[in-house]
């Protein structure tokens, strides 16, 4: 007899990856509900992609995450929640928003698994992050502690780089359309990082939430044909296009030297490539018994190939 399927709540549903999880829990038979924030009544454009959900087949459960009552009892009637809230670095008010949920959680007592909004570099790992982008990290790292002093059993998501923003554009900071002439190249550029097709992390999320094998670990999405050095994602880009680009090759002091004229979010942003494209964060060490990896445990997952997500770009 087939296991039943969790229900699951996506609070944040109509984000960049908020919807993509809503697609793969639709994807995978759960009943899946998202939640409807009444200020979305002023956003016409998420309005519609929930309609689209509902059309789906998802169900829309309406609750303010500032009316604990209300959010208790919409978490209530679910397994699982995802939260996939922006991190816009706005510091203290996404924090605040999650804390809300983790004391919904708590009190509602009956979710058997809970995914906070993470889905990139490990906060962990990220204690020598340098400021002012360690506050992401900070910040995540309160959520897991909130967490794990509440026991709610739970799942973290380390997503890596999405694709979308580190591909195509080849990891420049000033668009994310191909370079047509020059590209700049992070230090030797032969630092290695994982890129992953943001459906595949929507994918590898859900699968996670009914395996006893990642209760209360970290899930690491690390498909190996995309792990690439910056060297080699120039040279896929150049054999695909069929034109050569001119190299500048910049060495760390160069790309931290202009951060402090820059705003915050954009000083944030380059601390995260430096750690990224210099330091190696995303490569640099092993798993280990507290985790485990996506695409070994979900081996049916034919995950998206860089190679062949650059080709949409041609």
């Amino acid at each position: 007899m087939a296991m039943e399927k969790s229900r699951v709540l996506i609070v944040g549903g109509t984000g960049y990856i908020g919807r993509r999880i809503v697609a793969a829990s639709l994807a995978e038979g759960h009943p899946t509900f998202v939640l409807l924030r009444p200020e979305i009544g002023l956003d016409i454009d998420k309005l519609q992609i929930l309609l689209a959900f509902k059309a789906q087949g998802a169900r829309l459960l309406e609750a303010s995450l500032d009316d604990h009552d209300g959010l208790v009892a919409a978490v209530r009637q679910v397994d699982v929640v995802v939260s996939a809230m922006s991190g816009v670095h706005l510091r203290s008010h996404n924090l605040m928003l999650q804390l809300k949920l983790v004391e919904a959680i708590k009190e509602a007592g009956n979710v058997k698994r809970f995914l906070p909004s993470e889905f990139g570099m490990d906060p962990s790992r990220m204690g020598n992050a340098l400021e002012p982008g360690r506050v992401t990290f900070d910040e995540k790292m309160e959520i897991r502690r909130a967490i794990e002093d509440a026991k709610i059993p739970h799942t973290y998501v380390s997503s890596n780089c999405f694709a979308a923003y580190f591909c195509p554009n080849l990891s420049q900071l000033t668009s994310f359309l191909p370079p047509k002439e020059r590209v700049n190249v992070y230090g030797d550029g032969n630092i290695k990082a994982f890129f992953v097709d943001e459906d595949d992390v929507g994918t590898y999320t859900i699968k996670s939430i009914d395996d006893p094998r990642t209760l209360n670990k970290t899930i690491y999405i690390r498909p190996q044909d995309n792990c690439l050095t910056h060297n080699e994602l120039i040279a896929m880009w150049e054999k695909l296009s069929g034109k050569s680009l001119t190299k500048f090759h910049i060495p760390a002091e160069e790309f931290l030297a202009p951060m402090k004229d820059m705003q915050f979010a954009f000083q944030v942003g380059i601390t995260h490539f430096y750690h990224i494209f210099y330091e190696g964060c995303l490569t640099n060490f092993d798993i280990g018994d507290n985790g485990a990896e996506a695409t070994i445990l979900y081996p049916e997952v034919q995950y998206t190939r860089i190679d062949e997500f650059l080709k949409r770009y041609l």
